[in-house]
């Protein structure tokens, strides 16, 4: 399964029946809420990295990616606009671009 594919099955599932799916279910209750879930699975992915365990690393990793996602559906913005983004700074230093957005 491709990010593509995660992010399909997840706009897929908004506004259907809360009760049938956990991502229709996240998305129902609105993007601040998402934003919170995708919060913890961000602080548990670096705990697990800090920790050094690579399986509960992996593990946290995959829900913090499809809790972004699910939380990028949540705001409609596709997982396109992310990779434009990111196709956009491709070749960019990272300083360079980091100065640019500073006012």
């Amino acid at each position: 399964m491709t990010l593509d594919d995660l992010a399909a099955t997840i706009l897929a599932r908004k506004g259907t029946d809360p009760d049938a799916s956990w991502t229709a279910k996240l998305l129902a209750k609105g993007p601040a809420k998402c934003a919170e879930k995708f919060g913890e699975e961000a602080v548990e992915t670096i705990i697990e990295a800090v920790r050094g365990d690579r399986a509960a690393l992996t593990s946290e990793a995959a829900d913090t990616l499809y809790h972004l996602l699910v939380m990028l559906t949540a705001c409609d913005v596709p997982l396109s606009d992310v990779m434009d983004e990111l196709a956009r700074r491709q070749g960019t230093s990272g300083l360079a671009e980091r100065a640019a957005r500073q006012p």
